[in-house]
């Protein structure tokens, strides 16, 4: 995928020059300005700063959406004081936008890192970036190099290189990664209990997050609802892929209308369909492409903004195929820790092969609806529930589909190459 940088609408992460040397500290001050922190933990600018966060809207964008001035709360008032871990480690292979953001604006997501960091009192900060993206790796290296020259970091920050799987990322597996654990997902059912790191209890947050949190701290929270919906403020970057000539990273406007984005990125064909949210998320009919791109107009259809991805499939496309695909390598990143991991999504992705080249034996349909049952909210983390939530979709939005296959009379591109990565 080829690391473009297109806009749609306003432009606040991807501001500034993005080509040449233009992820250097000068190049970054100046087009963002300096960031005014305190040299220690001041209680009444934490307060401040909370305060601005939870007025401006800002939402995790990782792929949960769970409110950012929430996450801060809770571990503002932690006894023991806590650590600050920077998710940069972008299992979904859809997705390009943290490393975009690592490799152009480093400093934006270092800012907003050490605005976290002094908010809740953090002892560390932890910049976790998969194994595999040696180049984002490297751009935060040099950006750290370049803030301890010039003696801007309060908070210390390291960089640690995780084991760049699919699973590693789920923020349950890194948090025990960085204790020195396997990189495990473990089973939360109450997400208000902080993850912890020994006794030390742990914020984690997505470098794209954290980048908007460095902006808020700077212009703040009516700065930053200024554009988008005022349920869902401000910009968002989202990675278009799939069945078109100009896959990239763009930032747009929540709110701006699906097909716009897609425009942007000049699909080959018009598309029959697109994926979003990344392999956890969801189908949708490219009928029904006017729909905002924001959490709740994208709910009402059944959608949903999960990690920031379009994938394109055009018209000679197979969603079947397409889907099956993806719930095979889903299967095949599995931490392997759980039955619905390690027997569900594997039988699960047999069905729909099977299903996808016309081979069903009249049993066929009745057996993967009664697998997605079986195994939907049954996992330690959500990887399976992503599964179980894009099978679902899929047989929804290409139903003709599935009836012809089930038939065995198979679309003519079910053995075509895929278009997803």
């Amino acid at each position: 995928m080829t690391m473009t940088a297109p806009t749609v609408g306003h432009t606040r992460l991807l501001a500034g020059p993005l080509a040449g040397n233009n992820a250097d500290l000068a190049a970054h001050t100046d087009t963002h300005g300096p960031l005014d922190l305190p040299r220690r933990h001041h209680g009444a600018w934490s307060q401040s700063l909370l305060d601005e966060l939870a007025r401006s809207g800002l939402t995790g964008r990782g792929g949960a959406g769970f409110p950012a001035a929430r996450k801060l709360d809770l571990l503002a008032g932690q006894r023991r004081r806590p650590r600050l871990v920077v998710n940069a480690m972008e299992g979904e292979p859809a997705s390009a936008k943290d490393r975009l953001l690592l490799e152009r604006a480093p400093h934006l997501v270092l800012d907003g890192a050490q605005a976290a960091a002094l908010a809740i009192d953090a002892t560390l900060v932890v910049c976790c970036v998969a194994d595999d993206r040696p180049e984002s790796a490297d751009a935060l290296r040099r950006a750290m190099a370049e803030r301890a020259a010039a003696g801007l970091d309060v908070v210390p920050v390291e960089l640690r290189l995780a084991p760049g799987r699919y699973s590693a990322g789920e923020e349950s597996a890194l948090v025990d990664w960085v204790g020195g654990g396997r990189g495990l997902p473990t089973f939360r059912p109450d997400k208000s209990v902080p993850l912890t790191v020994g006794r030390s209890p742990v914020l984690l947050h997505n470098a794209e997050t954290l980048a908007h949190v460095a902006l808020i701290a700077r212009h703040g929270a009516d700065w930053f609802r200024a554009v988008g919906l005022p349920d869902a403020p401000g910009t968002t970057l989202v990675t278009v892929t799939g069945a078109v000539r100009s896959p990239g990273v763009v930032e747009v406007e929540l709110g701006t209308p699906l097909d716009v984005i897609v425009q942007r990125a000049e699909p080959l064909q018009a598309p029959l369909a697109v994926l979003l949210g990344g392999y956890g998320g969801t189908w949708m009919a490219g009928t029904a492409l006017s729909t905002p791109y924001a959490p709740g107009p994208l709910a009402e259809v059944g959608g949903t903004v999960g990690a920031g991805v379009i994938g394109v499939l055009g018209p000679g496309g197979c969603g079947l195929a397409e889907t099956a695909r993806i719930v095979s390598y889903l299967a095949a990143q599995s931490a392997g820790q759980c039955g619905p991991c390690v027997f569900g999504m594997p039988a699960i992705a047999d069905d729909l092969h099977r299903l996808a080249a016309g081979q069903s034996d009249g049993r066929l349909l009745d057996r993967l609806q009664s697998r997605l049952t079986a195994v939907d909210g049954r996992g330690a983390c959500r990887l399976p529930d992503g599964a179980v939530r894009l099978v679902r979709s899929a047989l929804s939005v290409f139903a003709k589909d599935v009836t012809a296959h089930a038939r065995r009379h198979p679309c003519p591109g079910w053995n075509r190459a895929p278009v997803m990565p």
